[in-house]
């Protein structure tokens, strides 16, 4: 990933990448830092913790951060404003309510894996320092994404990576522009089983098809 985007490595090996990964679990994210200069990969806690929190466990609630209101919202608008990261991951997971009740996980992906659009915090209290990131939300792209639900992720495209990390020049609208309209036509979109609804289950086997009927991106899945 340093390599990827042209950033110092601050992990140094201590991650092993996860497929299910919860609120409060650490992942990597890339974030430009004033102290060195430069971009850098780390490790940062899932789950937003602001500045102003008295308690960390707010962070458990603030994964995301919707498109619309990120500007405006007390959490939310001192990061957009100059906290920006790309969080990289194979793909997301998004849960589709079913008409009998009860819920069926899909697994999206494409080739090379995707960049959500980030912003990151720090918070500190006594000794306890913590580095936190949330991820954007946007309305799904079509309606093959929307048959699952109804939103989904903020996926930058490469061309939007330096802007957003603010080493570019663009104003909010051009920010908040949301996911290039082709990535629709890119994802695969896969039926998986229910386990990845467990935080406490991990592996491979939670991103392969359920049924043999393979990726597909037509509604009605």
């Amino acid at each position: 990933m340093a390599a990827l985007f042209d950033a110092e490595d601050l992990i140094a090996g201590a991650w092993t990448p996860l497929y299910n990964i919860a609120p409060t679990t650490p992942a990597p994210v890339v974030r430009r830092s004033k102290s060195k200069d430069e971009r850098v990969v780390e490790l940062a806690r899932f789950g937003l913790v602001p500045w102003w929190a008295s308690d960390p466990a707010i962070g458990s609630r603030m994964f995301n951060a919707r498109i619309e209101t990120v500007s405006t919202s007390r959490a939310f608008k001192r990061p957009f404003a100059s906290r920006r990261a790309l969080v990289p991951a194979d793909g997301w997971y998004e849960w589709r309510k079913l008409p009998g009740g009860g819920k069926q996980p899909y697994y999206f992906t494409q080739p090379g894996g995707v960049v959500f659009a980030g912003l990151w915090d720090t918070w500190r209290q006594g000794d306890v320092h913590l580095l936190t990131f949330t991820i954007l939300t946007c309305p799904a792209l079509d309606e093959a994404i929307e048959t699952v639900h109804d939103r989904m992720p903020y996926v930058l495209p490469p061309e939007r990576y330096a802007a957003w990390l603010g080493e570019e020049d663009a104003d909010e609208s051009d920010l908040l522009a949301g996911p290039a309209p082709s990535l629709a036509k890119e994802l695969e979109i896969r039926k998986v089983g229910r386990a990845v609804g467990k935080a406490d289950n991990e592996g491979p086997e939670l991103i392969r098809p359920v049924d043999a009927e393979g990726p597909t991106t037509i509604p009605g899945l």
